[in-house]
């Protein structure tokens, strides 16, 4: 029987390898070299640190992380010891396109912002790039593409320079991975020589990685009037938060823009079956229990008199409104672990039907794009 070191927040786990493993659940972030010496295999989130410093001397072979990122494996080392590293990119794509979804509802509603026309920025056009593509068309806005890599594979027709894309965008939004060195370094993107290129009035949101960033730049940005405001869902050197960035940006969240209950369980099942096919395993096809349902399932939307910016964003805030999170953090920004470790249940579009009553504007196919079940009110 194979042993494996287990981070006791991956959601939905306990129980299933159990009758194959020797399970043995951590605080993610207190995993050490003494506790892995022993383990076949690892199965982690972004705060346990794979590189030699925990796995030198271990038995470990096999590493999947229930993350899209793994910029925390030290994936040279991994490859040069012969220890199997995964990830699980795409799990929680959908999870953030409705954090981004809420975010622009937030500006639509809370800041006067109309999105129709504006024009959307997209750093990054993997996964979570292309579901960002899809939900700005669907709110009419014009979208710009830069990711070097895919346009070094697929040519750059649709996409455009990162320069073109600051001067030209109303809002940007980034999605890369962290890469620290190479051709695409992805460390400080944003720094004082291109936020100084974004267009005046823009708006900044970053769900990627806090060291994308360049933190004092954003704040000198900020407090220069350059921007109409940031978002920032992940941070320089967190859990450990700038407060004075903190109290300067428009919205802030403690990382938790993936952390949909429908996204966790995704990362989740990947993780296992990908340790599954390692080793070998006959696990057969569990149904992951444990997820409610969302409070208030049924979304009424009553069209008349509404314009179709009001009435997608007045769906997309009851799905999901970071205000909550927000709040959240700026009261206890030192309980950042916390925060995330007890994230409220949030469930992605999906979960919710809508009933649309008085419906002149033709609103079902953009619901159902994003997922949502519609049906018209009869009455």
């Amino acid at each position: 029987m194979i042993t494996i070191v287990a981070d006791n927040k991956i959601p939905f786990l306990k129980g299933v390898l159990e009758p194959f493993a020797a399970m043995i659940y951590l605080d993610g972030s207190e995993i050490n070299c003494a506790d892995v010496k022993e383990a076949d295999a690892l199965l982690i989130r972004t705060r346990t640190l794979c590189d030699e410093s925990l796995l030198k001397g271990s038995r470990v072979k096999f590493i999947a992380s229930a993350t899209i990122g793994y910029d925390h494996i030290d994936t040279e080392y991994c490859d040069t010891h012969s220890i199997i590293w995964t990830n699980a990119p795409g799990c929680n794509a959908t999870s953030v396109q409705q954090y981004i979804a809420s975010v622009l509802a937030n500006l639509v509603l809370r800041h006067g912002v109309s999105l129709h026309g504006k024009v959307l920025g997209i750093i990054g056009v993997g996964h979570v790039g292309k579901k960002i593509e899809a939900l700005a068309g669907l709110l009419g806005m014009t979208v710009l593409l830069s990711d070097p890599p895919r346009a070094r594979r697929e040519g750059n027709t649709g996409f455009v320079s990162l320069e073109k894309l600051l001067e030209e965008s109303d809002i940007v939004t980034l999605h890369v991975p962290l890469n620290r060195d190479g051709e695409d370094e992805t460390f400080h993107l944003m720094n004082r020589t291109t936020l100084g290129l974004l267009k005046s009035g823009s708006w900044l949101i970053n769900t990627s990685r806090g060291e994308v960033v360049a933190g004092d730049a954003l704040k000198t940005a900020l407090s220069r009037g350059k921007l109409s405001g940031a978002v920032l869902d992940v941070w320089e050197n967190e859990p450990t938060v700038d407060t004075h960035l903190l109290e300067m940006v428009s919205i802030a969240t403690p990382h938790i823009a993936g952390y949909s209950a429908d996204g966790k369980r995704n990362a989740t099942v990947q993780a296992v079956q990908s340790l599954k096919a390692h080793f070998n395993l006959t696990v057969t096809e569990w149904k992951l229990s444990g997820i409610p349902d969302p409070p208030e399932p049924v979304i009424m939307l009553d069209c008349s008199g509404q314009s179709f910016e009001n009435i997608v964003c007045r769906a997309i805030l009851h799905t999901y409104d970071m205000v909550g999170d927000d709040f959240r953090f700026r009261a206890n920004p030192g309980d950042f672990e916390m925060l995330r470790g007890n994230y409220p249940v949030r469930r992605e579009f999906p979960a919710y039907k809508i009933v649309l009553i008085n419906n002149n504007a033709g609103m079902n196919d953009v619901f159902e794009k994003l997922g949502f079940s519609v049906v018209e009110d009869q009455k």
